[in-house]
């Protein structure tokens, strides 16, 4: 598998999908000429290895389409997957010059790509960049804290509810949706990999996916695209409080 890499001379970033949510949200025109003078795209087939822990990363990047997960190998060989990488997210971390995770594709996944030195520099010349990554480390921090709650304290219904919610609030800030309350999105991860993520058997997920739809939940079309009628009604199965906590 081939690791496909772009021309920026066809990209907008008016256009940018991820746009309002990136690294560069609050860039002003000039700041957004700088970033496009440093950045190229890259694109990853389904199953490809993006990032392997411990890599020197000579760049980091904002994904624009597509899913990655993270994961951890420990000594005997086991691994554990530690998160998600959604459209919008960004990978890696300036001042830092090694992987701590692997990173692998899920789905077919492009990536808006910075020379790591040339961004880092950026960064020290423009606030509005240094400011909105702060943002989004400590938006990944209360995830990851969030997270552990789930996987801790959650029943296998409200785990699985939990992370429907997350793909489907990520969606839907993304792109306009259709009818009022409803969100229509493909569920990246097969059955094993929700399972392998949640801690949960193969045959549970399956049961709690099927239990979701029986009640309405969710509706499913296929295996993998989604259909939520009500996302008030999914947020109410996953156990947080009414305030929104993980998802607001």
């Amino acid at each position: 598998m081939a690791v496909h890499e772009h021309s920026t001379a066809h990209m907008d970033c008016d256009n940018c999908p991820i746009r309002h949510r990136a690294v560069c949200a609050r860039c002003e025109s000039d700041e957004l000429d700088a970033l496009n003078a440093i950045k190229y795209y890259r694109t990853y087939d389904v199953g490809q290895t993006i990032i392997w822990s411990g890599d020197h990363m000579d760049f980091v990047a904002s994904v624009v389409e597509g899913i990655a997960t993270l994961s951890q190998t420990m000594e005997d060989g086991r691994t554990q997957m530690v998160g998600l990488l959604l459209p919008s997210d960004f990978v890696g971390r300036p001042g830092r010059d090694h992987a701590p995770y692997d990173v692998t594709a899920t789905t077919q996944v492009t990536m808006c790509c910075f020379r790591k030195k040339a961004f880092e520099e950026m960064m020290l010349r423009t606030p509005h960049i240094g400011q909105r990554l702060l943002e989004m480390t400590l938006d990944e921090l209360d995830a990851a804290r969030e997270w552990m709650l789930l996987l801790g304290r959650k029943t296998a219904r409200e785990k699985i509810a939990s992370l429907l919610a997350i793909m489907a609030r990520r969606d839907a800030s993304l792109k306009p949706q259709g009818a009022a309350g409803q969100v229509v999105f493909d569920l990246p991860l097969t059955r094993e990999a929700m399972a392998d993520y949640l801690g949960l058997t193969l045959e549970t997920v399956s049961r709690q996916i099927s239990a979701l739809r029986k009640s309405g939940v969710i509706q499913l079309e296929g295996k993998r695209h989604v259909v939520v009628p009500d996302i008030d009604r999914l947020l109410n199965e996953t156990g947080d409080d009414a305030d929104g906590g993980f998802f607001g």
